[in-house]
């Protein structure tokens, strides 16, 4: 395929340190057997120093600038905003753990749905929240502390019950019509909301129903029912979490009303007096201090790569090799794919690949329709499925384990991006008509 874009910056050197960050990270895990054996934060950090020491093509960069590309990129508004997110989202769940939100909940779960029916739920509800609030970072935030009580009060592994929540906040991600996205899929390919959900549904539902299958046949076996006690009363920061996010408010208002509210609530009933408030407060933002250094190190790391010219190769060789209908398509989606898992962000991702998406739409007479669901769900399959982005990172600083041990069982996530190639290879669905 050709295109006119100016690939001047094109360089392989620029996506080094990515590929150094998978050899420290996977090259450990295969020698020690054990995938949490090398930290995250640590193989960033030497993938940043080896980044430091590269330059950009046909150019000489001195170090003092190289480090301020690295701190401007990591210190950006949205990855600001991840981080104070993480943090609030530790308060939140300190809080509500220390003043019984967390027991009340998981209690209220488990005696209303059967047990076989526990996964299923948690699923469904995410899929609803995200779907209604159209951000997966906003539905980690209110479902992963009911999934973590739920993991530890039942014997189900915490890492599946946090892959779960993970895949149904990627649902709404996806799908809703005010996720940030889906708005940026229609736009880069001028087609409606509407018809774009109409497509992209039809591709990803076999995907919840199997999920669903696979969900409910995992055996689950509840610890104790006899002694299973709530308080409605106690609930009400999950209730302030909810309505005032489907109502609409920013992520870190909502924070903010269910820290406010299990802090009263917790005072009026003694779980801790105003010092000891501090105290648990303190003790869930230090629980996400570790992963909010990686999102910084990772940004600043990105950054660089797109200094180097990383980004404009991947843009290059992919949009290069696309042949035919089918190939266009699956161009489409690696490209995608492998910007956001470089970048960690899918909005970013789909923002980038988005104009040379439609030029490959165009060339090969694939449905904007088709094109815009292939950006959004391959975006939101690989971002469900990375380690090191704000989702997996969010969901396992609440659970207190690696990210790492969240993907294997990303269930949602990995159907997506199998029933999407499907989707590609026998032609589904079927346009009676080309919007353009």
């Amino acid at each position: 395929m050709n295109n006119n874009k100016d690939n001047s910056n094109s360089n392989f050197k620029g996506l080094l340190p990515l590929i150094v960050f998978l050899v420290l990270f996977m090259g450990t895990g295969i020698i020690t057997g054990d995938f949490s054996s090398m930290p995250l934060l640590v193989a960033f950090i030497f993938a940043s120093g080896f980044a430091l020491l590269l330059d950009k093509k046909g150019g000489k960069t001195s170090f003092g600038e190289k480090v301020a590309i690295f701190t401007r990129a990591g210190g950006e508004e949205t990855i600001i905003l991840m981080v104070v997110i993480f943090i609030l989202a530790g308060a939140f769940y300190s809080v509500a753990d220390a003043m019984g939100a967390v027991n009340s909940i998981v209690n209220l779960g488990l005696t209303v749905l059967p047990v076989n029916m526990i996964l299923p739920g948690i699923f469904i509800i995410g899929c609803i929240l995200s779907f209604s609030m159209g951000t997966s970072m906003g539905t980690i935030t209110a479902l992963a502390p009911i999934g973590v009580g739920i993991a530890n009060q039942a014997d189900i592994s915490m890492a599946l019950v946090l892959a779960t929540v993970v895949g149904s906040a990627m649902f709404g991600d996806n799908l809703s019509f005010i996720s940030d996205t889906t708005i940026a899929a229609t736009r880069t390919q001028n087609v409606e909301l509407r018809d774009k959900f109409k497509s992209n549904i039809l591709i990803v539902l076999p995907a919840v129903i199997i999920t669903l299958i696979i969900l409910a046949m995992i055996p689950v076996d509840v610890v104790s029912l006899e002694s299973v006690d709530y308080s409605l009363i106690n609930i009400l920061p999950y209730v302030a979490i909810i309505v005032s996010a489907l109502i609409g408010l920013n992520v870190m208002a909502v924070l903010g009303i269910g820290i406010g509210v299990g802090s009263i609530i917790g005072l009026i009933n003694n779980s801790f007096d105003g010092v000891g408030l501090l105290g648990v407060l303190q003790r869930g933002m230090g629980w996400m201090e570790d992963l909010s250094m990686i999102a910084i190190v990772v940004a600043g790391l990105v950054g660089l790569m797109k200094y180097y010219g990383g980004i404009d190769y991947l843009l290059e060789k992919v949009t290069a090799k696309v042949k035919g209908k089918k190939g266009g398509q699956f161009g489409i989606a690696a490209l995608v794919g492998l910007i956001t898992a470089a970048t960690t962000n899918n909005t970013i991702s789909i923002l980038t690949a988005g104009p040379l998406a439609k030029d490959i739409s165009e060339e090969y007479d694939i449905d904007p329709r088709k094109t815009a669901s292939l950006l959004d769900i391959f975006s939101a399959a690989v971002q469900g499925l990375i380690p090191y982005g704000g989702q997996l990172l969010l969901a396992a600083g609440l659970g207190h384990i690696s990210p790492v041990e969240i993907v294997p069982y990303s269930i949602y996530s990995i159907l997506m991006l199998i029933i999407g190639s499907i989707s590609i290879i026998i032609g589904f669905p079927r346009y009676k008509r080309a919007r353009k």
